[in-house]
């Protein structure tokens, strides 16, 4: 089994460790059963950190940058959806049938301060595991002849990233045009 340096190949460890026990002990076979014996402590439960951490990342490239298009104007009521959400789901989250777990309000923030803001309560929710969230982007009653800024910038960051199934203006009692109703992947 040794080559002709006197060195062992690798493709031999299981023999010559088989053989080193045979010689010591006597005859030595497998164990039969497959269950293992680990002194009664369990194994920790798995986490997908690295999912979260893809996750995270997707999210912040996703929001870095507005797509080109999608421009909404002052008073316009947003609505988005993934193909398999139902339209009785999207009926239910804009009439507010679906109980709003958290909220967050983006008034009086730039741009890149509201980007940053949803990107952490975005991740916030996730990782509590929050289904229905609002979000107040204002009206843009403010932002003159460029429109409503925060609302167009939430409603193309919203329909970039894959944990958001669906997302709509919420109800007037609710923020009406200047919130919306935000939908999140559960689990």
């Amino acid at each position: 089994m040794a080559s002709k340096d006197g060195k062992h190949s690798n493709s031999d460890e299981p023999a010559l460790f088989k053989q080193a026990l045979e010689e010591s002990l006597g005859d030595v076979a497998p164990l039969k059963s497959k269950k293992r014996h680990d002194g009664g402590t369990r194994k920790p439960t798995a986490r997908a950190v690295q999912r979260r951490r893809d996750e995270r990342r997707v999210l912040e490239d996703s929001l870095d940058d507005v797509p080109d298009g999608i421009d909404i104007a002052t008073g316009e009521e947003l609505k988005f959806s993934r193909p398999h959400v139902t339209r009785t789901t999207l009926r239910n989250l804009r009439r507010g049938r679906i109980a709003v777990q958290c909220e967050t309000d983006l008034h009086g923030m730039t741009r890149d301060e509201a980007r940053e803001h949803l990107r952490e309560f975005i991740e916030y929710c996730l990782d509590k595991g929050f289904r229905c969230v609002r979000i107040v982007h204002g009206k843009g009653r403010g932002s003159g002849p460029r429109g409503p800024v925060l609302k167009n910038a939430v409603n193309n960051w919203l329909r970039k990233w894959d944990p958001v199934l669906a997302f709509v203006s919420a109800p007037d009692m609710d923020g009406g045009t200047g919130a919306v109703y935000v939908l999140l992947r559960s689990g």
